[in-house]
């Protein structure tokens, strides 16, 4: 598979926003310009890979101006911070946006999931 983007970081804390919405993440800063918004995504952290919706930009819906990398791991809850991982971006499935409330954008990070874990399922059937 091919990848578009490929960051190597280490996992920072940030304002555990995810968390609270249902969606923890790895934070990593970035200091490359890479389009912002969602993407189908893998993580490597101590060795093993694990597929991710990913997202990259700030988090404009809570009035914020930090450009960064947030990575929603599946079915993974371990401590990795302060550990370094690297993250391939594979496919955007949509820009960053603005959603006028919360509810609204969780019940679009639950279709930013679906559609990227079908992603991984139709790859893996080729």
């Amino acid at each position: 598979m091919d990848e578009l983007y490929k960051i190597t970081g280490v996992v920072i804390g940030g304002a555990s926003r995810g968390k609270s919405l249902g969606f923890p993440t790895a934070n990593i800063s970035l200091h490359k310009k890479i389009p912002e918004g969602i993407y189908a995504s893998e993580i490597t952290v101590n060795g093993q890979t694990h597929q991710a919706a990913s997202f990259v930009g700030s988090a404009k819906t809570f009035k914020k101006s930090d450009y960064k990398l947030e990575s929603y791991i599946f079915n993974f809850d371990q401590d990795i911070y302060g550990k370094s991982v690297t993250v391939r971006l594979y496919k955007k499935i949509r820009s960053n946006i603005v959603f006028d409330s919360v509810d609204e954008l969780i019940a679009q990070m639950h279709k930013d999931v679906e559609e990227i874990k079908e992603f991984f399922t139709s790859k893996n059937d080729t």
